[in-house]
C-alpha cells in the first residue's frame, strides 16, 4: 500500500497502482484509480486531530466566547495553534515528501507553488474583510482599538506592507507561518537527502538559539518584537511533523506503543494540566505548583509548549483505539472531514471570530448569544467541511478507472 495526501493535508491510503490523491479546488495528482474496490487503509487520525484543531481556533480566537473555557488550551502548556502546525508538517510530507521522485522535481514544486499561492490568497481575503469589516462597523458603533491596529485604520498605505508581509495584524499572523514554513519545504527535503537527521539536527539549534535570544525574529511594522508566531522557533515543530511522517513512511506502520513512554507522557500531560488550569477563573482554589512563575512563552515556542504538544501527537498517532474512533465514530469522521478541508474552514472561520467578536461587543456577551453565536458558527463550519467533501468525492467518481493492480499485504500499513 502506498500513502497518499492532497495539499491540506488529508491523509489516503491506495494500492499501489493508486487512487488519484485529491487536491484543493478538485485537481488530481497524477495517479489512476483501481477498478476493484479494496479495503481503505486511510488513517483518518492526521485529520481529526486537525479538524479538533480548526475548531478549537474558531472558538479561542473569540475572547468573549465563553466556551473557550474547555479547549485544550485550559488543560495544558500548549493549545490548538501547535498541533496545526505540526500536523501542517507531518501531512506536507505526504503530499509532497515522495513527490520529488514518484513525479519528478518541477511537478512537485509545481504542486507546493500552487498551495502556496491558495494560502496567500487565503491570508489576502481574511486581511482585506478584516480591515475593511472594522473600518464600516465603526461608523455605527465604537470599535476597540484591540480589533485592529491604528496603522491600518485609515488610508491604504499600509497594503504594500502587508501584501509583503512586513505588516502582520495581530489576529492575522498564523497563515504567513504556515506559507513561510511550507515555502521552505524543499531546503528541509534536501538537507534530509544529504542525512535524514542533519535536516532535524539544524532545525532544533535554531529553535534553541532563538530560545536563547528571543530578539532573532522577523520584523513586524506593527509590532517592534516582530512575528508573533516566530518562524525561525516554530519551523522546528513543523521540522517534527516531516520527520515524524517520513519515519512513519519508512517504517511501514504507526510509532511503537512503548509503555513505559505512554506513562511519562500521561505525567507529563497531568502536571501541564495542574499548572495551565485556569483555576481562579473557575473560583477554585489554585494548585498550580509553580503559581505565576511558570509561563512557557508562545511567540518563540518554549520546550515546555513542545513536549506538551508532542506528548499528545505520540499518544495518539500509536494508538490503535485512536486510529478506529477517528475512522469508525460520526464525531472522528466529521473532524476528519473538517481537517480535510483545512484552509477553506480556516479562512471561513476566521472572519466568523471577527463577527463574533463585534456581535458581543456590540449586543453584549448574554446566554442567547454565546449559544447562538457557537451552534451557527461551528455548523457553518461543520457543514462547509461535508459540502466540500462530498463535492471532492463526486469529482474523483467522475474520473477514468484504470485496470486494477494487485493489492498490497495486509501488513503494509499507511503512516
Amino acid at each position: 500500500m502506498q500513502a497518499h495526501t492532497d495539499k491540506a493535508g488529508t491523509v489516503q491510503a491506495t494500492p499501489a497502482t493508486g487512487a488519484p490523491a485529491q487536491e484543493p479546488g478538485g485537481t488530481a495528482a497524477p495517479t489512476v484509480s483501481v477498478a476493484t474496490p479494496t479495503r481503505s487503509r486511510r488513517d483518518h487520525r492526521i485529520d481529526a486531530l486537525r479538524g479538533a484543531a480548526l475548531l478549537m481556533m474558531f472558538i479561542d480566537h473569540i475572547p468573549q466566547n465563553l466556551l473557550n473555557r474547555f479547549t485544550m488550551r485550559n488543560v495544558g502548556f500548549a493549545d490548538a495553534a501547535e498541533v496545526f502546525v505540526l500536523l501542517a508538517g507531518y501531512a506536507s510530507w505526504l503530499a509532497y515528501g515522495r513527490g520529488f521522485t514518484k513525479y519528478g522535481v518541477l511537478p512537485t514544486l509545481q504542486r507546493l507553488f500552487k498551495r502556496c499561492v491558495q494560502l496567500y490568497i487565503g491570508q489576502t481575503i481574511m486581511v482585506m474583510a478584516y480591515v475593511f469589516t472594522v473600518r464600516g462597523w465603526r461608523h455605527f458603533t465604537p470599535v476597540s482599538v484591540d480589533y485592529l491596529e491604528p496603522e491600518l485604520a485609515h488610508g491604504l498605505g499600509w497594503v504594500w506592507r502587508v501584501m509583503m508581509f512586513d505588516a502582520l495584524p495581530s489576529n492575522l499572523n498564523i497563515m504567513p507561518l504556515y506559507l513561510v514554513l511550507l515555502g521552505g519545504f524543499p531546503i528541509f527535503y534536501l538537507l534530509m537527502r544529504i542525512h535524514r537527521s542533519l535536516a532535524l539536527l539544524l532545525s532544533g539549534a535554531l529553535w534553541m538559539l532563538v530560545n536563547m535570544d528571543p530578539g532573532l525574529n522577523f520584523p513586524n511594522w506593527l509590532d517592534p518584537d516582530g512575528w508573533y508566531f516566530n518562524p525561525l522557533a516554530w519551523q522546528f515543530l513543523f521540522a517534527l511533523g516531516l520527520t515524524a511522517s517520513a519515519q512513519t513512511q519508512q517504517r511501514g506502520r504507526d510509532f511503537k506503543r512503548v509503555p513505559a513512554l505512554v506513562a511519562l507522557c500521561w505525567v507529563y500531560l497531568l502536571f501541564s494540566a495542574i499548572q495551565a488550569f485556569p483555576w481562579a477563573l473557575w473560583g477554585l482554589p489554585d494548585l498550580r505548583p509553580f503559581g505565576d512563575t511558570l509561563a512557557p512563552a508562545k511567540s518563540w515556542l518554549s520546550p515546555l509548549r513542545l513536549l506538551d504538544v508532542m506528548a499528545i501527537f505520540y499518544l495518539v498517532q500509536s494508538s490503535e483505539p485512536a486510529r478506529r474512533w477517528a475512522a469508525e465514530s460520526w464525531v472522528g469522521q466529521e473532524l476528519a472531514r473538517v481537517g480535510r478541508s483545512s484552509l477553506e474552514v480556516f479562512v471561513v472561520g476566521t472572519i466568523l471570530d471577527l463577527y463574533a467578536r463585534l456581535i458581543f461587543s456590540t449586543f453584549g456577551e448574554g446566554w442567547a448569544l454565546q449559544v447562538a453565536v457557537n451552534v451557527v458558527g461551528l455548523a457553518i463550519l461543520i457543514s462547509l467541511a461535508s459540502w466540500l467533501d462530498r463535492r471532492r468525492t463526486r469529482a474523483r467518481a467522475g474520473r477514468p478507472v484504470a485496470p486494477a493492480a494487485p493489492v498490497a499485504a495486509p501488513g503494509a500499513t499507511q503512516g
